[in-house]
């Protein structure tokens, strides 16, 4: 599929009038093999933005052309012997997909002959992945808190360079918007985040970033901000020249942020909840926010009532944002949902 054009900037005051137009398509799986719900907990968008790729407990990988909802024009990548916990595309490789799951295994994915090309045994239950922006390592997460880096510069031949056990427990990592990658950031389970010099795995920083743990991370497109999501229902914004702390943003409806996405103009920022309508506070059930990262402000909201947000991810080029969603009407299944992508205006 041919690269969608980039978007142009759209400014905090005419955001939430421009983007409360676009329509949201929900893309159906197929008849389901289990009584088993199907929840959807890991999204990725590939480089060009014609992909989307969606991770199950079902043991499945599924790619979907964000331009057609139909069952039979979405793929499904079978192999995994338990639920897919994270699924990500190559950031310069758009046809490369890794997967993980709790069977112990990373693979990788060709979407174009749909076929794994590689499997590899990473041992312990994988549960988390971030690929450097040059496309040249695969940073992998074991539940035993053991970091695992893969280089991926041959795409059929990845190979586990190292391991390091964290004394602490480890979450989400993501590396910096450097080339070649030269930081590696952990959230941990007591609130903090860690950064390291890569690849020596050197300790360079750390940030006391919330009072419980920290789930989620994610850096600006343009490397301004960190943004860290925490089981306190929090995210914050950390500068990366001084690493402070600028804001903190909030939704009295979400439980712990489980994931994070960057408009890819670095200007937006939204986080996942799989707890929304759960905080306890006014706009009980609301929906899930779209934050203005400079300010800090709320431009949009969108209404799940108190459907919890497995996870989100924005277009790479465009303001098209994809989501999945437990659908309470459904037996607590969860479907893909992609606003701007189907029909009506663009942005």
């Amino acid at each position: 599929m041919a690269p969608i054009s980039q978007s142009k900037h759209i400014g905090r005051d005419k955001f939430g009038t421009q983007f409360s137009l676009l329509k949201t398509q929900q893309y159906t799986d197929p008849a389901a093999r289990t009584v088993t719900p199907t929840i959807h907990r890991t999204i990725s968008w590939n480089a060009s933005g014609g992909l989307i790729a969606t991770g199950a407990n079902d043991k499945t990988v599924r790619v979907w052309n964000p331009e057609r909802t139909s069952p039979r024009s979405q793929t499904e990548l079978r192999g995994h012997g338990h639920a897919v916990e994270k699924v990500l595309f190559n950031p310069v490789r758009e046809f490369e997909l890794a997967s993980c799951s709790s069977d112990g295994t990373v693979r990788f994915w060709d979407t174009r002959s749909k076929t794994c090309i590689t499997k590899l045994e990473v041992g312990g239950e994988p549960f988390t992945m971030t690929w450097s922006v040059d496309g040249s390592v695969l940073m992998v997460g074991t539940k035993g808190d053991v970091l695992i880096p893969v280089s991926t510069s041959i795409p059929a031949s990845p190979e586990i360079l190292s391991r390091y056990k964290q004394p602490q427990q480890t979450n989400q990592t993501t590396f910096s918007n450097t080339y070649p990658p030269s930081e590696l950031l952990i959230t941990q389970g007591d609130g903090s985040v860690k950064i390291l010099d890569y690849p020596t795995f050197a300790p360079l920083h750390g940030l006391a970033a919330h009072t419980s743990s920290c789930t989620s991370i994610a850096y600006c497109p343009n490397g301004k901000y960190v943004a860290v999501g925490g089981s306190d229902a929090m995210i914050s914004l950390w500068d990366t020249t001084d690493w402070v702390c600028r804001r903190t943003l909030s939704n009295a409806s979400s439980g712990a942020i489980k994931g994070l996405s960057w408009s890819w103009d670095g200007r937006y920022l939204l986080g996942a909840s799989e707890e929304m309508g759960t905080g306890g506070g006014e706009g009980l059930g609301s929906g899930f926010e779209i934050y203005h990262a400079e300010t800090g402000d709320v431009v949009h909201t969108i209404p799940t009532g108190t459907s919890g947000i497995p996870a989100v991810a924005w277009h790479p080029n465009r303001y098209w944002l994809a989501y999945t969603q437990v659908e309470e009407t459904r037996q607590g299944k969860s479907s893909l949902k992609i606003i701007g992508a189907a029909g009506g205006p663009s942005i």
